[in-house]
């Protein structure tokens, strides 16, 4: 069952009734039980735990979690604090600090994003360990659609950031009055062209011309937190 403890759980609430989640639900406890997967099963809803419907002012868009042990959260492109920095998040952070000057922190744990109206949401909330893309197609992308789609009906504009061909395709969902970001994915392994967006900055001069306080794109350092 479903239970985010926060607004969502208005918003996602019914999609557990759907043929859909009910059989992406049995192919969960399948998976869980018989191979390694990504995040850990009480992790999965955390984008959704941290960042409430309400408090939504930007949406970066991931693929699936991360494969590898101890990494993935919950949180898109996010790692809590003792991981390595993953190469695309290190792009991400790099990006950051030509755009808006915070400095390259030493850890990649996002929840100060999430805390300010972050959501750091992928497109497939689970994955094999090892296998990217493992549980795509089961089900997850209509769940996060349904999420985008409710985020799109907001009156309150928002900034999506896409990512990537399979965060871009997402962009067919958003209403007119929100503000898309579009470059191509930040990890390494695609063909470039993420450095320069300027999507940080961009993000805030939007969000402050409607009326609300930019995002501080900064992470503390492990010693600070």
């Amino acid at each position: 069952m479903i239970r985010i403890g926060n607004d969502w759980d208005g918003i996602v609430g019914g999609e557990q009734e759907k043929p859909y989640y009910k059989a992406l639900r049995q192919f969960l406890k399948a998976e869980y039980s018989s191979v390694a997967v990504y995040p850990p099963a009480g992790e999965i809803f955390d984008a959704l735990r941290f960042t409430p419907f309400e408090n939504v002012k930007v949406v970066i868009l991931g693929q699936d979690p991360y494969i590898n042990y101890g990494e993935a959260h919950g949180m898109s492109f996010s790692v809590k604090h003792g991981a390595r920095v993953p190469p695309s998040l290190k792009n991400i952070f790099k990006e950051i600090n030509t755009d808006v000057g915070c400095k390259i922190p030493d850890n990649g744990y996002l929840l100060p994003w999430a805390l300010q109206g972050v959501l750091l949401l992928n497109t497939v909330l689970t994955v094999r360990a090892g296998q990217s893309k493992s549980h795509a197609g089961r089900g997850w992308e209509q769940f996060t659609d349904h999420i985008i789609a409710a985020l799109s009906l907001r009156e309150k504009p928002i900034v999506f950031m896409l990512w990537g061909r399979d965060a871009r395709a997402k962009a067919a969902l958003v209403a007119p009055h929100h503000k898309v970001l579009e470059a191509p994915h930040p990890s390494p392994l695609a063909r470039g062209g993420f450095f320069g967006c300027g999507h940080f900055s961009k993000a805030n001069k939007f969000l402050e011309a409607n009326g609300e306080k930019g995002i501080d794109w900064s992470v503390p350092d492990v010693l600070e937190c």
